[in-house]
């Protein structure tokens, strides 16, 4: 029997970019639930800030969190042992990325020897993460509960800091991703790894699989390179992300409404 897979991105996506809010892809979720399709965030939201996406929708899947830094997966989800690193709660972690604290350590490093400048979330109060990305307060501590990734907001306006940043980045071992607001640091791990790894997961217990990536922006093309239907939503520009890749799918619809055509277009009505 073939099975369906969907790993998403939020913000953009299934989530409203300004808002945050679900309410236009509801009923699909419901609908998804309902056939017993497993919906996996892939998101650069924290593990605080997508349990209470969890909970709300009443999703209990594994998720991957921080562009990939690490999956986290419910105890007896599934029904045979597999490495994992450690347990938080009633989950199970496979970290795929360095600690954040390791990232902060870099950073800090690098801050010092350059004259250019540049903020983290841990560098600023949660008011000031609210301001830059329209969470509200409550929203924007969870998003600074960070464990492998720290978003940046890179404050000089000259290209040749920018780029002597980013090479920075490369000599520490760092890697980033740019999702629009904000660069994206983190020391391995990435969003394609965690869909590789998972996929390998669900073929293991449930044999022939079949996997739909949804995604809205550059930094979910390793998602989206992964799996077998990769599907892109409009952005709130109604243009699409330039992203080349065999078989996909672009969506007419922004965000929410997109990722709720997509569905339909896959599954029917």
């Amino acid at each position: 029997m073939l099975h369906y897979i969907i790993f998403t991105d939020l913000d953009g996506t299934l989530l409203d970019s300004r808002t945050y809010s679900y309410e236009k892809s509801l009923t699909t979720i419901n609908r998804l639930k309902k056939k017993a399709i497993p919906i996996i965030f892939c998101s650069a939201k924290t593990r605080a800030e997508q349990e209470v996406y969890r909970r709300e929708l009443g999703l209990s899947h594994p998720f991957v969190v921080e562009n990939g830094g690490a999956i986290f997966i419910p105890q007896g989800y599934f029904p045979f042992p597999f490495d994992y690193h450690k347990t938080v709660g009633d989950l199970l972690a496979i970290e795929l990325a360095i600690p954040y604290r390791k990232v902060r350590e870099f950073l800090v490093k690098i801050g010092k020897e350059n004259d250019f400048g540049f903020k983290g979330f841990t560098d600023m109060s949660a008011a000031e993460v609210a301001e830059i990305t329209g969470l509200n307060l409550e929203s924007a501590r969870l998003a600074q509960q960070r464990e492998y990734d720290e978003p940046v907001k890179f404050e000089s306006s000259r290209e040749k800091d920018l780029s002597k940043f980013l090479a920075k980045l490369g000599e520490a071992d760092l890697n980033w991703s740019h999702g629009g607001r904000l660069y994206h640091i983190m020391g391995g791990g990435g969003k394609g790894k965690a869909v590789e790894v998972l996929s390998g997961l669900y073929r293991k217990m449930w044999g022939e699989i079949r996997t739909v990536g949804l995604g809205n922006g550059l930094n979910d093309l390793p998602m989206l390179s992964q799996v077998d239907i990769p599907i892109l939503v409009q952005k709130r520009d109604d243009n699409w992300e330039d992203v080349n890749l065999p078989r996909l799918r672009r969506i007419r619809g922004i965000g929410p409404e997109g990722w709720s055509k997509a569905i339909a277009e896959v599954f029917g009505s």
